[in-house]
């Protein structure tokens, strides 16, 4: 009996120590709030996005992640041209003409709020944050934004999902198995311009042991913070056509450095491809649609290149973004990079 209890907490201590415990995301050059509280009121919408994503399809009990995020500015001030205002008529907002006349938005509050569920088998987790953060005007074309989110965090062990022989459900130490309800905290930076942007967050800045039963042996469980780190630029083929190169690097101790290289090309401002590569463990491709000036739709599908392609199916993730309150109809989201 106490060899199967052990199994069970071994598999979510390891959990706990060895792996990303938060979700893996492919999209986050969409949207980069999911990261980075930073961003909380960088659009001057109600900026709303909805996700799905079913990572290694194939495989029985594979993550499961829903997200919904939404983050919005304070206050109706904006600046002709910068990063809140609406080009002019006839003028599109991602062409050279913007943003060679491109100014620094005014200093301002942003506010916001994330809800993240993940599903690995029995094991689920829930966030639940607020964000906040303020822009700073550094200089004519450039904002430095600081961001801080708070919140709840609960991991639970569904533990009618296991199954024993009949000898083992009676297992005191099973039945005493139970979830976690923690707090949250994390920290960001965003600095951007009319074509660039760096940034570096921190997620789980308070450590948390994890303790799922009243057994003291068993509760090697604990979190741990996430670090990242991102930057991009924005090139110009044409007047219709801009490319964006980004980087990603990912740090959750002690499993090895993670870093992403990606690439976006968006077209006519209205439809965007792109291609994501994570070292040692997948390539993606990309493609999205402005569908209006309140709707967006976006899709990424990764080719698993690790052991595990020889059973998985790859990985599926879906975003839909509204923008809500667009009183100067900006078509395209993020539209500086």
């Amino acid at each position: 009996m106490k060899r199967i209890t052990y199994l069970i907490c071994f598999m979510v201590s390891a959990l706990s120590l060895k792996a990303q415990q938060r979700p893996q995301y492919t999209q986050y050059i969409f949207n980069n709030y999911l990261l980075n509280p930073a961003l909380s009121g960088i659009e001057n919408y109600t900026d709303v996005k909805m996700g799905f994503r079913k990572q290694w399809a194939g495989i029985e009990n594979a993550p499961k992640t829903s997200f919904i995020t939404a983050n919005w500015k304070l206050g109706d001030d904006y600046l002709w041209k910068n990063a809140l205002s609406l080009a002019e008529p006839n003028e599109d907002p991602m062409s050279r003409n913007y943003m060679q006349n491109y100014t620094a938005s005014p200093p301002h509050h942003g506010l916001g709020l994330v809800a993240v569920y993940d599903q690995q088998g029995p094991i689920s987790r829930l966030d639940v944050g607020l964000t906040y953060a303020y822009h700073l005007k550094l200089a004519g074309a450039l904002n430095l934004s600081l961001g801080v989110s708070a919140g709840m965090s609960r991991v639970g062990l569904d533990v009618d999902a296991l199954t024993f022989e009949d000898t083992f459900q009676i297992d005191p130490a099973v039945k005493d198995i139970r979830s976690q309800l923690k707090p949250d905290l994390g920290i960001g930076f965003w600095l951007y311009g009319a074509r660039f942007f760096a940034g570096a967050s921190m997620q789980q800045v308070i450590p948390q042991k994890l303790s799922f039963t009243s057994d003291a042996n068993y509760n090697l469980g604990k979190e741990v913070p996430h670090f990242f780190i991102t930057a991009g630029y924005k090139l110009f083929l044409d007047d219709e056509i801009n490319l964006v190169p980004s980087i990603m690097v990912k740090k959750v101790s002690p499993t090895p450095l993670s870093i992403d290289m990606n690439l976006k090309m968006s077209i006519k401002d209205r439809f965007w491809v792109g291609g994501s590569y994570r070292r040692d463990d997948s390539f993606s491709a990309m493609a999205g649609v402005n569908i209006s000036k309140l709707l967006n739709l976006t899709y990424a599908y990764d080719f698993t290149t690790s052991d595990l392609n020889k059973v998985s199916n790859g990985s599926h993730e879906i975003v839909l973004g509204l923008q809500l309150n667009n009183v100067y109809e900006v078509f395209s989201g993020q539209k500086m990079w």
